[in-house]
């Protein structure tokens, strides 16, 4: 028994040394830790030994980008103070629903987030900081806090946590090559020579893995067409299930790096979700599961357990409003549109891509494929019950990625609390392709997304007690929400705008850079 024991640890050591020799972080492996464990020592160790002379503090404003406050390291009297007490920015010129006369708000660094930046000549670490208010406590508003809270929620009631990943799905757009033109909206998976991004989405993909992202992988996407001389390429990088405060942090960081390697290719990329008439739109789908013990218990005996399905169905009953969280300007709307792959009906199925909430493949049937494909290979001993997820396919990349996120883990929480969460799953289960003419029956009975952000909005109002309950989102957050959906007054845009592609592409511009 105990030597069982010796070789479990042992194992374990084994393990978490892998890990760290593999991890592409520099600071993990310089720190022999992982970033969880990071210290505002380690990183002054770090400065020091590396020679790093300037210092970025990063946060999210309301439109969802990060901003930056520099700093020349002068001292390491100026580093530890920087480290340990952060510094004062103007909060109202950050968020609309600040008041300018008390705006002051205090950035504090994670230490959990510093990457080496990629981009700087000078040599520079970035590190994410969150929000503290003028008494010393968490900004109540602050969209990351409303995630933490929400988070809080879901584990209190449930003893489960959340985990979540997303698909960054975006355009990349250049001058025209003509040597081996693709076949137009047929560039899933594609391989060069017919896709000219592999270079650029290699780079971007090892920058966003040193900054601590986990990828799962990159790909060409199924949109790619030509204007003129432009030539406009999809593509998506997805990242690994992991706690969601930090696949948000990952979300936030890969957009920033994807923007500014753009700018250094000398090309444009965009992550609106509707950037043509007649062409692929971009999400931003979310994958999620739930953990007890660090077991994933979205699986049982091989199928999709109970606990998946009450949170699939606070998704659902959810959906309506999280469309005010991840799909925030009219061009949502030219998305979300029936007989695509973009989601409408309120319902889930397995593998079935026109749902709103869809089930992936999850390793659940034979596990032995790799012993057919390689027959000299002897049996592996691996856990296949961690990958099942379920995908939440409606949003893109005009959300709010912590109050997405947040809003997301609130419906899970939602599902647990609804008498008749499981009858409610079973009754928008469907197996079919719901788009298909022979199932009109089954649509009938369905509920659906909104078709503008004014539908959107008084969704948000009428469900807003679930999201406002044991104070995670601010009543006054959901009301400005509410009322900058309003705003946009596209009631009947779809309808307004159809045929008239130079009033799209109008709109599209002004969206352009969104999230």
């Amino acid at each position: 028994m105990f030597g069982d024991f010796l070789s479990k640890i042992k194992n374990q050591k084994l393990y978490m040394k892998n890990k760290i020799l593999m991890n592409p972080n520099p600071l993990v492996q310089y720190l022999n830790k992982p970033p969880q464990d990071f210290t505002r020592d380690d990183l002054i160790l770090y400065i020091e030994d590396h020679n790093i002379e300037m210092l970025n503090f990063r946060y999210a404003g309301e439109d969802g980008r990060l901003k930056t406050l520099a700093f020349v390291i002068n001292s390491r009297e100026h580093l530890e103070d920087l480290l340990t007490m952060g510094e004062r920015v103007d909060g109202s010129s950050l968020f609309s629903f600040i008041e300018a006369g008390s705006s002051d708000l205090y950035v504090i660094p994670q230490y959990k987030t510093a990457f080496v930046n990629p981009f700087s000549e000078i040599p520079t670490l970035d590190i994410l900081c969150a929000y503290y208010d003028k008494d010393g406590n968490p900004l109540e508003s602050a969209p990351e806090y409303i995630l933490q809270k929400a988070h809080k929620a879901l584990l209190e009631t449930t003893g489960l946590e959340f985990h979540a990943m997303g698909e960054l799905e975006f355009y990349l757009i250049s001058d025209k090559e003509p040597l081996f033109e693709a076949e137009d909206q047929r560039g899933y998976h594609e391989s060069s020579p017919f896709t000219k991004t592999d270079e650029f989405k290699q780079e971007a993909m090892l920058a966003i893995a040193q900054a601590g992202g986990k990828l799962k992988y990159g790909h060409c996407e199924v949109g790619n067409f030509c204007v003129g001389d432009t030539e406009y390429e999809q593509n998506e990088l997805e990242f690994m299930p992991c706690p969601v405060i930090e696949a948000a942090h990952q979300l936030l960081i890969a957009k920033w790096i994807v923007r500014t390697l753009a700018y250094k290719y000398g090309i444009t990329v965009t992550f609106a979700p509707k950037i043509t008439v007649g062409k692929a739109g971009s999400g931003m789908h979310i994958h999620t599961r739930l953990i007890k013990d660090g077991v994933n218990v979205m699986i049982e005996d091989g199928k999709l357990s109970d606990t998946a399905k009450k949170a699939i169905a606070g998704y659902l009953d959810l959906a309506p409003s999280l469309t005010a969280f991840g799909n925030t300007n009219p061009t949502s709307y030219f998305r979300l549109v029936p007989h695509q792959e973009a989601p409408t009906n309120i319902c889930w199925g397995d593998r079935n891509r026109s749902v709103l909430v869809r089930v992936p493949l999850g390793w659940t049937g034979n596990k032995n494929m790799y012993l057919h494909a390689n027959p000299q290979q002897t049996v592996i001993d691996r856990d296949f019950g961690n990958r099942q997820t379920v995908e939440f396919r409606c949003p893109d990349g005009s959300a709010d990625i912590f109050l997405l996120l947040a809003g997301l883990t609130v419906a899970a929480r939602h599902g647990f609390e609804m008498e008749n969460g499981l009858e409610y799953a079973n009754k928008t289960y469907v197996d079919v392709n719901i788009f298909n003419d022979e199932h009109k029956d089954k649509v009938k009975d369905l509920k659906q997304l909104p078709a503008s952000c004014w539908e959107s909005a008084n969704q948000l109002k009428a469900q807003a007690a679930y999201y406002t309950e044991k104070n995670i989102f601010p009543e006054g957050m959901i009301k400005s929400i509410e009322a900058k959906l309003r705003k946009f007054n596209d009631q009947n845009i779809r309808e307004e705008l159809s045929g008239d592609k130079e009033a799209v592409m109008e709109l599209v511009m002004k969206h352009f850079h969104c999230g």
